[in-house]
């Protein structure tokens, strides 16, 4: 029975928002759909962190269906925005593609060996692709098609006779002293979201000052070279004639706006515009977006002084983190994409790691060994889920990763634990038959039939293995007996080892190994084999260390390894005997 997500839950920051949401859309637009936006620029690899520009409004109006109210998730794809720089570390891209900074994305040649039309379609199909099977239902619009067919037409009209108001709003913020300079400043309280702050150059993005002819808040590109190094001369607001310098190439050109739609507003005045024209209700923005003189502080001015709009209901989104790496910049080369983690990780984890946090909170992806323990807490809180034992808040965040209102994701039939899995297949390579084998024998009252049971958990624990795990990391069988240890072992190690393989066939499962395997330096202490904690002195664990030293080493040439149970019962119960010199 599917659990529903209580708005009367205060820990619940989805339903918190769904509830101001639809109050504030009957209020402005009453018997409309609710709107609520995301906007992504395909400049390059769009990674984990723009992710978190789509899953918040996503999951807020996922809720807002979830009660039956018609909802519309707009993604603006910025795909007129112009070529910055070439992005480090994309495959069949080379220094060749810089002649192009300057142009609309989608005038950009797609990388080399690509099957899509130009830049922006290539990295947009494979943000789409990953936002469906992440269950993001949405409607896309390109910017590029909004702006050449006219659709924005009123809009810029408006925005160039009204551009002295707007240049009086901005200059505001240009003049305006940061009042912390000078001043000792408070660490904040999260690092990372200071991090966040300092990532992204969006805040200070082109204002449309700074021109020979006074302010003009939009920017033609070029007839000549096609990019967007010009300069407004002049502009009439009676006949619209626009008359432009291009400082790159030298072309010069006088247009009719009200004809015109090679150009765009600039940012700080295009995303305002934006919130008016869809009706906007709800859209999240980077930490960078809320500082002082930024697009959504500034935008909150414009669109309610030059659009007759209001500005959305805007919560500031954290910085997301992967262990081990450094802040995401899709500048950067590396930086992982969805679909980089939906090839380690099954879609209800990802979502639930969004779902679970706050906005206004960091949090980290693992792609190292720490995706072993989300997986853990996550079959945990299923667990709870299961019996009922699960708080209201947590809940809500498991219904909303497993599915969506349209219905349940995808999801593995007999869900193995993942480092077990991952173990596995370290050890396997892969072999399908072996996998089975030893899957099979983990929990001989609940035995797996086949391997479609564990996918696509096993798949992404294969993935994560072949992709994550340095070589050196991976996981080696001895193929003979290490003899010299053996006959070397004193007479402690020499009975561990016969007890153990006494035992073997008679505790052949994943419990059972577990008993046995931390039982052996209990009894060889005069304790019972399933001996609690207290009942034992402190010494026992470090026998029961040095007895799995002991192991690892026979049986792996190391000191350390995947879990013993685990690992016996992938070697198999004749080579474990072979190896420990049965």
């Amino acid at each position: 029975m599917p659990i529903v997500a209580q708005s009367t839950d205060t820990t619940d920051w989805v339903s918190r928002y769904a509830d101001e949401v639809i109050a504030e859309s009957e209020r402005r637009a009453p018997g409309k759909p609710v709107v609520v936006a995301s906007g992504l620029s395909p400049s390059g690899p769009i990674h984990l962190g723009n992710l978190r520009e789509v899953m918040t409004p996503h999951l807020v109006a996922d809720e807002i269906r979830r009660r039956g109210h018609q909802v519309r998730h707009l993604i603006s794809w910025d795909d007129y925005d112009r070529y910055r720089k070439v992005p480090a570390g994309v495959p069949g891209v080379d220094e060749s593609w810089a002649e192009h900074i300057g142009r609309p994305l989608t005038s950009v040649p797609a990388p080399a060996g690509s099957a899509y039309p130009n830049w922006a379609e290539h990295f947009k199909a494979a943000m789409a692709a990953s936002l469906a099977d992440l269950g993001v239902e949405f409607d896309g619009i390109s910017q590029t098609e909004q702006y050449t067919s006219g659709a924005y037409r009123e809009q810029i009209l408006h925005a160039m006779r009204h551009r002295a108001d707007i240049d009086a709003i901005l200059d505001q913020y240009r003049t305006k002293k940061d009042p912390a300079k000078g001043k000792k400043q408070q660490k904040p309280a999260d690092e990372a979201e200071l991090e966040a702050a300092e990532g992204s150059g969006a805040a200070s993005e082109d204002d449309g000052s700074g021109g020979t002819g006074g302010y003009f808040p939009y920017k033609p590109y070029c007839g000549g070279c096609g990019k967007d190094l010009t300069t407004v001369t002049s502009y009439d607001d009676d006949s619209t004639e626009l008359a432009y310098v291009c400082t790159a190439c030298g072309f010069e050109e006088t247009v009719r706006l009200s004809e015109f739609n090679r150009g765009k507003l600039v940012w700080k005045v295009d995303w305002p515009m934006r919130w008016a024209y869809e009706g906007v209700i709800f859209e999240p923005s980077g930490v960078d977006h809320s500082s002082p003189g930024s697009s959504f502080v500034v935008g909150g001015q414009i669109v309610r002084q030059i659009f007759d709009g209001v500005q959305p209901i805007g919560p500031m989104y954290a910085f997301v983190g992967i262990s081990g790496m450094a802040k995401m910049s899709s500048s950067r080369g590396g930086v992982p994409t969805p679909a980089d983690a939906l090839k380690i990780m099954e879609a209800p984890l990802l979502r639930w790691l969004y779902a679970r946090r706050r906005p206004n909170q960091s949090f980290k992806i693992a792609f190292d060994q720490e995706i072993q323990r989300l997986y853990d807490e996550w079959d945990k809180l299923a667990a709870k889920v299961a019996d009922g034992s699960v708080l209201p808040a947590d809940a809500a965040a498991y219904t909303r990763a497993v599915g969506t209102a349209a219905g349940p994701l995808p999801t593995t039939p007999h869900p193995l634990p993942y480092r077990t899995l991952a173990s596995v297949a370290d050890i396997t390579a892969g072999a399908e038959d072996q996998t089975l084998r030893i899957l099979s024998d983990l929990d001989p009252a609940d035995p797996l039939a086949s391997l479609d049971e564990a996918r696509p958990r096993l798949d992404k624990a294969e993935a994560w293995i072949n992709t994550h795990v340095p070589a050196d990391q991976r996981t080696v069988v001895r193929d003979e007996p290490d003899k010299e240890l053996l006959g070397s072992l004193d007479e402690e190690g020499r009975e561990s080892l016969r007890l153990l393989l006494d035992g073997l066939d008679s505790h052949w499962s994943l419990d059972g190994l577990t008993h046995l395997v931390y039982g052996v330096p209990k009894v060889r202490a005069g304790f019972a084999a399933d001996a609690g904690p207290k009942e034992l002195p402190p010494e026992i664990k470090t026998a029961q260390r040095t007895f799995f030293a002991l192991l690892y080493h026979l049986l792996v040439s190391r000191d350390t390894g995947p879990r013993l149970p685990t690992l016996l019962l992938a070697v198999g119960a004749d080579r474990v005997r072979k190896l420990l010199g049965a």
